[in-house]
């Protein structure tokens, strides 16, 4: 239907949105002046990924048509695709089968243009601080810059650059993803240009000689940068394929940002439906935590309960099967695999909401593999179902739909985060991977040490933490599955991000700028004659 009805049904007024074709649109924040109604957060996360897939965007779009089937008023509040994982190993970031959000290929790509706008400003500051630097009105030291540029590609030749090459201002530098940028985490975290305004201010560009911070405010190009974003905060309203409204806003990435759509778009899921569906990126050991640590801590949001999605195939792999031998039953292995699923939902349990587990069903899982999950979550008072996302749609999902609302209509108290900022930083890293890694605590590198030296020196110790670490496994060493044990993390460094108000601590390996793989998903993507894309 059109998209305009999907907001008349949500009570938003047509006439109010700024609409791109018939099947997208932006809705104004006047939307939420007077809402109808407070619905109750649900919050999906998963098991580590493995090349197996989870499908945590499908069983959130599964499970949202399934409440809906169910006779529920619902809404999904959900990220944005980044065009670097579109064409690089992921390919699309819209659902799968009958549970996708639509126009798929339109949200893959360009969409309403949020990611251009968030690069433009991006990099608009990065052009003014070197023409500053070039002008000589810099206040700042050129060799203690911390502000990069951004592109929404892929691209490991990027990561290290050198500006004007030879020249009298040559200066180190490099690129991070758009989804890594911190206007994105600003624009994501905001709930009004006001608000986002007053975060693009004090963006701490880099360090003048005497080692103070210097802030964006003093370029004085805000204006300008929220010239670039105005429209871009408005969040954007789309549908799935079963006519569920989809507040789709925002695309940090996970595993080196905060992984969580906009304040305000899961604002006007919950404003304006009895249940909101929202997803948090990656594992629950990334995404979840940011999602409790962050995003709640800064817009006071309590989900009403948690979504665990796990596959009989990832099961499998995190117990030591091989990729290519997952279509062969293997119960061993996956009784084995069960304890990264036990890890995720250890830590979901710490913030005292129910847990409810959705297997995602996979064509080939055996009777006996999803039996032997059913088993173990019951031997731990798991209320699980298996979810038939992609194959069913809506009715596929109204099982696990049912454990939803059930777990929703559970009175809990709010959550509590597991650490206070204002213990510090070092603190804050060793209570997460201890709590919800697993781990024996943190080392930090001399690298590390020093920069957390420049940034408490200067006030900015008292901010909550944002890890970044590999998406692979619970552990910084991307390679060990399952739920490794007697580790240690290390922290290599850190970035400041003051315009949302946290710090980076960047782990093991972990760059900001993804790299392509050796056959990129953009290799099997194509437009017939038509004009249809084929292969995202």
């Amino acid at each position: 239907m059109s998209i305009a009805r999907i907001a008349a049904g949500l009570g938003i007024d047509p006439q109010t949105l700024s609409t791109y074709g018939t099947d997208k649109a932006k809705v104004p924040l006047s939307a939420l002046a007077s809402p109808p109604r407070q619905g109750k957060l649900i919050l999906v996360s998963a098991i580590t990924p493995t090349p197996a897939g989870e499908g945590k965007t499908t069983i959130s779009i599964g499970l949202a048509q399934g409440l809906k089937a169910s006779g529920h008023s619902v809404a999904l509040a959900l990220r944005q695709p980044s065009m670097g994982p579109v064409f690089g190993r992921k390919g699309g970031a819209t659902g799968g089968g009958l549970s996708t959000v639509q126009p798929a290929q339109s949200i893959n790509l360009h969409f309403t243009g949020d990611f251009h706008a968030i690069t433009s400003a991006h990099n608009l500051l990065s052009a003014v601080l070197d023409n500053a630097i070039q002008q000589g009105s810099a206040t700042f030291s050129p060799d203690r810059i911390l502000w990069k540029r951004v592109l929404d590609v892929n691209d490991r030749s990027l990561r290290r650059i050198v500006t004007d090459n030879a020249g009298p201002h040559q200066r180190s530098t490099g690129f991070d993803i758009t989804a890594a940028s911190e206007i994105m985490a600003s624009l994501c975290l905001a709930e009004s240009l006001d608000d986002l305004r007053a975060m693009l201010d004090r963006i701490v560009v880099g360090f003048a000689p005497d080692g103070s911070p210097v802030f964006a405010q003093s370029l004085r190009v805000t204006g300008a940068l929220l010239a670039l974003l105005r429209d871009a905060l408005l969040p954007n309203l789309v549908q799935s394929v079963e006519g569920v409204p989809a507040f789709i806003h925002g695309g940090p990435f996970a595993n080196i940002a905060h992984g969580c759509n906009s304040v305000l778009a899961t604002r006007m899921a919950l404003a304006h439906a009895d249940f909101a569906v929202t997803e948090a990126g990656f594992a629950f050991d990334l995404g979840g935590e940011k999602f409790f640590h962050i995003k709640c801590r800064r817009a006071g949001l309590d989900p009403a309960a948690i979504v665990l999605v796990a596959t009989v195939r990832a099961l499998k792999m995190h117990g030591g099967t091989a990729l290519a031998n997952l279509s062969t039953p293997d119960t061993d292995a996956l009784l084995r695999g069960l304890d990264n699923l036990a890890a995720h939902a250890d830590s979901a349990a710490q913030f005292g909401k129910p847990v409810v587990v959705a297997i995602n069903r996979f064509h080939d899982d055996s009777p006996e593999e999803l039996d032997a999950i059913r088993s173990w979550c019951a031997s731990r008072s798991l209320p699980c179902a298996v979810a038939d996302a992609f194959a069913s749609g809506g009715p596929g999902c109204t099982d696990l739909a049912a454990l939803v609302a059930s777990a929703a209509a559970t009175p809990s108290p709010r959550h509590q985060p597991l650490y206070n900022p204002a213990d510090g930083p070092i603190h804050a890293i060793n209570t997460i991977a201890r709590s919800i890694y697993g781990g024996d605590g943190a080392d930090l590198t001399e690298t590390a040490v020093a920069k957390l030296d420049l940034f408490t020196r200067n006030g900015f110790a008292h901010l909550p933490i944002c890890m970044a670490k590999t998406q692979n496994s619970l552990s910084d060493n991307a390679t060990s599955l399952g739920r490794p044990r007697n580790f240690r993390i290390t922290v290599r460094d850190f970035e400041l991000a003051n315009g949302p108000g946290f710090l980076v601590a960047l782990t093991g390996s972990l760059v900001r700028m993804p790299a392509l793989p050796r056959i990129p998903a953009a290799e099997r993507i194509d437009v017939d004659h038509n004009g249809q894309i084929t292969g995202i």
